[in-house]
């Protein structure tokens, strides 16, 4: 298990509010912790699996995608929040993230 500072924790909220605006093509500043990214942005699950793939190069982790989303369809992510904390969960476990229980 990897510890996570506040900059790595920054970093990775800023990751997954820049990929939102980028990819639902909204201003940075209107997006919230609480926004459903299904039902306010128009998202979809494979824009989480492109954000899982930066993560997972981002931060040198080697398990598959494949594996990975497998692993996380048990917790869905429906807010950017809940995106942001399973991405902080990815990043500190690493490849043993599929050995913790979300």
């Amino acid at each position: 298990m990897r510890d996570i500072d506040q900059a790595t924790t920054q970093e990775i909220r800023d990751l997954v509010y820049a990929f939102f605006a980028a990819e639902c093509d909204v201003d940075r500043a209107s997006l919230h912790d609480s926004m459903r990214i299904i039902e306010e942005l128009e998202g979809d699950s494979l824009m989480f699996l492109s954000l899982l793939e930066k993560v997972r190069k981002r931060y040198g982790i080697g398990i598959e995608l494949k594996t990975l989303a497998r692993h996380l369809m048990k917790k869905p992510a429906n807010t950017i929040g809940q995106v942001i904390d399973l991405s902080l969960a990815i990043v500190r476990h690493g490849d043993d993230v599929v050995n913790v229980e979300l």
